[in-house]
């Protein structure tokens, strides 16, 4: 097997988050699930963006934000999503090529537009996602660089991107890409819902051994195992899945692999500023850790270090040197 080209490669949503914060009755008056990610359409999109404050364009989507975190940390990256050909097409583009990532996907010519992601930050931190998918939902099998994906150690999914059938079988193809290459392959579970529509897919790719490190918080892992005994369902998952991340917010986070189970504590934040990102950032910071081949527990470490930088602020893209910050959390 050749030297890989990029350290983690990853598939997900293209989209521009747009945040800006609000107060419970906000969300009340709106019909919004609180702390939750609801699936706009065109209508909804344009009527929430006009309810919205004052608010932050800022490129997003949660692949892409591990994959911010990942370079940030010096990891060599790769992105493949689908933006259309717009303003906010180019805006995505020229964030996550600025952040060091590679990033060659064709824009697409037609509707929709490029996806956008509304966020509430409700004054406790929690964020109340309405994302308009748009064109990242066209993502065809076509567009993926089949010789990229085969040249890097990690292929990265993004659950969410599980539920448009377009790029599920891009998906679906990279996988065999990525196995047939000898590389590893990562998924996020992303939510629930996904699970709720998705999880016998995800069952199976895990019971046909097509996933070898699987990222899930507590909530999804009930939701996949149908367990809601969370040592249970860890025994459960990871008696499947070669390598297991669940966190569990300020209860730290676990992981299994090879027998092993390393488990820490959430890191210290003086302030919950806003979630979003939590878990894109916790994946980053592990899987920088996974493949400079650290030990179990400095992944976890290195993935809480991530998780807690990017609470303490607006955004789900690092503000904070992440190097720096991970050389004085663990003296790395």
């Amino acid at each position: 097997m050749s030297e890989p080209l990029y350290d983690v490669i990853a598939i997900g949503n293209a989209i521009v988050d747009v945040m800006a914060p609000c107060e419970d009755a906000d969300i009340e008056k709106l019909g919004l699930a609180k702390g939750g990610m609801t699936l706009v359409d065109t209508a909804r999109a344009h009527e929430l963006y006009d309810a919205m404050g004052p608010a932050r364009e800022i490129s997003g989507g949660s692949a892409a934000n591990t994959l911010a975190g990942l370079a940030a940390l010096g990891a060599k990256c790769a992105f493949i999503g689908q933006v259309a050909d717009d303003q906010l097409g180019e805006v995505f583009a020229h964030d996550i090529r600025a952040g060091g990532i590679a990033f060659a996907t064709p824009a697409r010519a037609d509707e929709p537009p490029t996806a956008r992601c509304l966020i509430f930050v409700t004054p406790d931190g929690q964020r109340t996602m309405n994302t308009f998918l748009g064109a990242s939902q066209f993502l065809p099998a076509e567009a993926l660089d089949e010789g990229a994906i085969a040249a890097a150690q990690v292929l990265y999914l993004e659950g969410y991107l599980w539920d448009p059938e377009e790029p599920r079988k891009a998906m679906r193809r990279a996988i065999a890409a990525a196995r047939n290459a000898g590389r590893k392959v990562a998924f996020t579970l992303s939510d629930a819902f996904v699970i709720s529509r998705h999880g016998d897919d995800f069952r199976a790719l895990i019971a046909d051994g097509q996933i070898d490190i699987l990222f899930a918080n507590e909530h999804e892992l009930a939701a996949l195992t149908g367990n809601d005994d969370f040592e249970r369902g860890l025994a459960e998952l990871s008696a499947k899945v070669p390598t297991v991340v669940v966190t569990r917010s300020e209860k730290g986070a676990h992981a299994v692999s090879g027998g092993e189970h390393a488990q820490v504590p959430a890191e210290p934040v003086a302030k919950v500023v806003d979630t979003t990102g939590a878990g894109d950032l916790f994946a980053a910071g592990f899987l920088f850790g996974f493949v400079r081949g650290k030990p179990l527990a400095e992944c976890l470490r290195l993935g809480a270090v991530c998780a807690a930088e990017v609470i303490s602020h607006y955004g789900a893209r690092p503000e904070a040197d992440l190097k720096e910050l991970v050389a004085e959390r663990l003296g790395a």
